[in-house]
């Protein structure tokens, strides 16, 4: 008789408060990137380069363990063991985020890039051994429920991460422009003391708590010379990219009309994608020696989650100008005959009302809520539900999500009058749930049409306004909730042996919020904050074109 392993729940209960900071930390840049903006005088693009020092910390530690792992051929990281990369993985934070205090304390930007970067390298760690640790709790067979509750987790901290981050940093979930000048940075400075004491506290609770296993798989890593070579030009490239790019944008004297910091970038994006490009022309001549990139469907799925990760979470770090721009537009359309220099001073005078700024944190949380009502949703299927009940779940799930979201607002301290705002938005959620229905429990069928109506949304965005845009740029987090599992699945059809390398490369892709939001920053300083959001646009259309290639790429293959 086939009996099931049983699931260590008090370990998963202890591991998924990982995956809460991880979505805490990263939902928490949202409120942070308009901070340093106004509080360094950043331009739009380099308020983005928070996201690219915190994301191209996460593919440059998957790159040192994959080439760490072909050199020794072995799975560096297994031979540690999973909870013991996990507590590395918060030791390494613990020192990004306790540097953030002399970064502060010096006021220079390049530093604060800095710090984040290392608490992402171990950000990178934690998520490479977290995600197996959490199989290996259970049966294998429910190893992908323990990763959706996990996930579910993760989605909660990015809900109420922005809120807690702003409250913590100015004392109220309005953002005023006023209040972040006249805040003294030792606020700041102790807010990531104590994020690093609760790194550091974690970490001892993996070390030391005698009901965590010290689980680990053998596992070897082949050496395929041609992938490693084509993983590792690629890397020195955006090394180069990056390097140039913090050096001329983070230092004094800063040309921010200057063209050249967009040019870097696509240049980077472009060596991704012609290299990926290459791998699936020159493995069908000869497939000795690429090893997991002769199949078609992951090349095209590295280039997806990259995508994904990029328009996930550009949207959100542009959002907080965007909102300013509307308050911006809103005051001169009533008042025409004024100039910016008068409505700046009266805006520090508080002469002016902030609406749509201040209310940043909150439409943040919304956002980063959204993944959470579509993970939630995604999720019904794992259930044994009668046709019948899925249906009634699909649509009753997402709303006792929402009301998470609006509950945890409140709890967080947000007025009630803040929070009557945001209903209508309920509204905008029966699209999600129809775009369910119409994807069938199809993961190709899905993505395309979430490709689709992202496409929709970020254009009704571009070309309308107030409520409207805002609800739309913000419906984004929708429409990207289920893409991450379902870019996976299919991309990793059909590769046997090779799935594990699959599934490494498929993580580095995170590199993709290193890329876009700063692309994105570039285009809304040298053109304008609505127009950027074309990024996005195409992010979404690449998502919609992989969701209708790769099935038949994987059928041939």
């Amino acid at each position: 008789m086939d009996t099931q392993k049983p699931t260590n729940y008090s370990a998963l209960f202890t591991l998924v408060g990982v995956f809460f900071f991880w979505g805490f930390i990263a939902a928490s840049n949202g409120v942070f990137i308009p901070f340093c903006k106004s509080k360094f005088e950043l331009s739009q693009f380099q308020s983005q380069l928070i996201d690219s020092a915190f994301y191209f910390a996460y593919y440059i530690g998957a790159f040192l363990l994959f080439i760490i792992s072909v050199g020794m051929k072995k799975d560096f990281l297994n031979s540690w063991g999973y909870r013991n990369g996990i507590v590395y993985g918060l030791m390494i934070s613990v020192v990004g985020a306790f540097l953030m205090f002399p970064a502060l304390a010096s006021n220079t930007f390049a530093y604060i890039l800095a710090s984040l970067f290392i608490i992402g390298l171990g950000f990178s760690l934690q998520q490479t051994a977290a995600q197996p640790f959490a199989i290996s709790l259970g049966d294998e067979k429910t190893g992908s429920n323990r990763l959706n509750l996990a996930g579910g987790i993760n989605s909660f901290g990015t809900t109420i991460g922005p809120i807690i981050f702003a409250l913590a940093l100015l004392g109220t979930t309005t953002l005023d422009e006023s209040l972040i000048k006249s805040l003294s940075l030792s606020t700041v400075e102790w807010l990531y003391v104590i994020i690093g004491l609760a790194f550091l506290l974690a970490a001892g609770l993996f070390k030391f708590s005698k009901r965590l296993p010290d689980n680990r798989f053998d596992a070897t890593i082949e050496n395929e010379s041609k992938a490693t070579t084509l993983i590792s030009g690629i890397t020195v490239v955006l090394v180069i990219v990056l390097a140039l790019i913090f050096h001329k944008n983070t230092g004094e004297n800063v040309d921010h009309h200057s063209s050249t910091a967009l040019w870097l970038m696509l240049l980077g994006i472009c060596t991704l994608v012609i290299g990926m490009l290459s791998a699936i022309y020159f493995s069908k001549k000869n497939a000795q020696g690429w090893g997991a990139f002769k199949y078609p469907q992951l090349v095209l799925g590295m280039l997806a989650i990259f995508t994904y990760v990029g328009t996930e979470v550009t949207i959100q770090s542009n959002l907080g100008e965007y909102l300013k721009f509307l308050d911006f537009r809103d005051y001169f359309t009533t008042h025409p005959d004024s100039d910016f220099k008068s409505y700046v001073g009266l805006l520090k005078q508080k002469e002016v009302d902030g609406f749509w700024s201040a209310m940043t944190p909150m439409l943040i949380s919304l956002y980063w809520g959204s993944l959470m009502i579509g993970r939630w949703a995604g999720a019904i299927s794992v259930f044994n539900l009668s046709s019948k009940g899925k249906k009634l779940a699909l649509i009753i799930v997402p709303y006792i999500a929402f009301l998470v979201i609006l509950g945890s607002n409140m709890l967080a301290g947000v007025q009630s009058a803040d929070i009557v705002k945001i209903l209508p938005y309920a509204g905008v959620i029966l699209i999600q749930i129809a775009g369910f229905y119409m994807g069938q429990d199809q993961p190709a069928k899905t993505l395309k049409i979430f490709g689709i109506l992202g496409v929709a949304a970020m254009l009704t965005g571009m070309f309308t306004s107030g409520s409207v845009s805002v609800f739309a740029f913000v419906s984004g987090g929708l429409f990207c909730s289920v893409m991450w599992p379902v870019i996976f699945s299919l991309s990793l059809q059909g590769l046997g042996k090779f799935t594990s390398q699959g599934s490494a490369f498929l993580v580095m892709m995170i590199l993709g919020g290193a890329f876009l939001p700063p692309l994105q920053g570039k285009i809304a300083d040298m053109v304008n904050i609505t127009s950027s959001y074309w990024v996005p646009v195409i992010g979404f259309a690449y998502l919609t074109l992989f969701a209708i290639l790769v099935p038949k790429v994987a059928k041939q293959d």
